[in-house]
């Protein structure tokens, strides 16, 4: 006779897929109710929409991060990256201006340039991993480095400042808001459904799971594994240039220090969103949640004095490393 665990394995694998499905959504729950008896500032409006926006840039890149973990990548340069395509951004902008005027058509094609030099970064990564048959880690580990070491060489060391005419035009975007909702969050929910669109309702969000899966089964299946994983770090790069869009606004300037630790807290939000490290599986969902938990955690830490807000990259780090010990216990059982 069966064993009594054995009688089922599909319901009980179905409960915990459910449960690790809404994992992130019930911590993000948790950590607010902590925050709200914490400090009941926590659920002002203004608050809400200080932690939404400043999520927006992450979510974000988490969105291409989510394509390129899922295919079994990783991208560790988007920090640097945004800083490179910031900086580019505002030299482009800044010397169009005195042809195409201080208005939004210099702005309009500046954020075209950024668009098509995010998505060449990514080209350059996917052709490297994939005809140069060179680990993700460590071609992204290299242009980790050069993309910022680029900008700290066109910037002096010192910071690439937007026109003032051109700032206080461009600012609308970050600080502006439609039916009362910062712009920032619009363009994140956008890219947000796009992105779950791509991946669970086409073909080539099917393909990407299933090279994530099991490369060698998918290059037998007849897929295209090496375009479509080009692909995802193209969405990758297209991802880091909206936010950075979104980014140049707020400050109107790039600095060597653009973008820095980024990709901790990128990589972070898709891990904790429920995505597999080594691949395969994943949702768009889940990395939202993420990247608003993440966020959720440095707002806790600004407005109460529980842990130095200088902890905030310490306390993300022990995140990653629990939530990726919690996955390797699910493989193993």
């Amino acid at each position: 006779m069966q064993p009594e665990s054995s009688l089922h394995p599909v319901p009980r694998r179905r409960a915990r897929i459910r449960l690790s499905a809404f994992g992130p959504l019930l911590g993000l729950a948790a950590l607010v109710a902590l925050a709200t008896a914490l400090n009941p500032a926590f659920l002002t409006i203004a608050n809400i929409f200080n932690v939404l926006t400043r999520t927006s840039f992450i979510g974000i890149i988490a969105v291409g991060g989510t394509f390129v973990i899922i295919a079994g990548g990783i991208d560790l340069s988007v920090g640097s990256m945004a800083a490179l395509l910031a900086g580019s951004m505002i030299l482009v902008m800044n010397a169009l201006a005195p042809t195409l005027g201080g208005g939004w058509l210099t702005i309009v094609v500046g954020m075209l340039f950024v668009v098509a030099l995010g998505a060449l970064f990514g080209l350059g990564h996917g052709l490297a991993i994939t005809k140069g048959r060179i680990e993700p880690f460590i071609v992204t580990l290299g242009t980790l480095g050069i993309f910022r070491s680029v900008l700290t060489y066109l910037s002096e060391g010192g910071a690439i400042t937007l026109q003032l005419g051109l700032s206080n035009v461009y600012s609308h975007v970050y600080y502006g808001s439609f039916l009362r909702v910062p712009i920032p969050l619009w363009v994140f929910l956008a890219m947000a459904i796009l992105g779950a669109v791509l991946l669970n309702r086409t073909a080539f969000g099917r393909h990407v799971q299933a090279i994530g899966s099991n490369e060698q089964v998918a290059r037998y299946a007849a897929l295209r594994v090496d375009r479509e994983k080009i692909v995802t770090y193209m969405i990758q790069g297209v991802c880091v240039a909206v936010a950075t869009i979104l980014y140049v606004p707020r400050l109107g300037s790039a600095s060597p220090s653009t973008g820095l630790l980024w990709e901790l807290e990128a990589i972070a939000a898709v891990i904790i969103g429920g995505t597999a490290l080594k691949g395969g599986s994943g949702s768009v969902p889940g990395t939202v949640v993420g990247a608003i938990l993440l966020s959720t955690i440095g707002n806790v830490l600004n407005l109460t004095s529980i842990i130095s807000v200088y902890l905030n990259a310490a306390v993300q780090g022990v995140v990653i490393i629990l939530v990726a010990f919690l996955q390797r216990g699910r493989e193993a059982r």
